[in-house]
């Protein structure tokens, strides 16, 4: 693993922000959802998620994301993606989401 600097970490923009909606994504190779999420003052943006092992759509409706949202845009089959979702594999490889268990504004940078 490669040692950084606080000026590296700073470059990245980890910022909280709130699901508004969960689209199916068929078109994606492996099985994902497309997500629209509010960011506050930075706006609302979509991403890709390949989170449909652990999560239902509904499930996700209005939970509180972390984002990394000054990533440049990444094209998606037809969908562009605006930002990275966070999250870490579980022991069978299935991503569970960075959530947040107390709300924040969304926007908000992670401290």
């Amino acid at each position: 693993m490669e040692e950084i600097n606080w000026s590296d970490f700073e470059k990245v923009e980890l910022r909280a922000g709130t699901i508004l909606e969960v689209l199916a994504f068929p078109e994606a190779r492996k099985p994902a959802y497309k997500l629209k999420v509010d960011f506050g003052e930075l706006g609302v943006k979509w991403s890709s998620a390949q989170v449909t092992t652990l999560y239902t759509a509904d499930e996700l409706l209005g939970e509180q994301v972390v984002g990394v949202v000054n990533f440049p845009k990444k094209q998606i089959g037809k969908f562009m993606s605006e930002f990275l979702v966070t999250g870490f594999e579980d022991e069978q490889g299935a991503i569970v989401l960075t959530t947040l268990k107390g709300r924040v504004p969304n926007g908000k940078k992670m401290a």
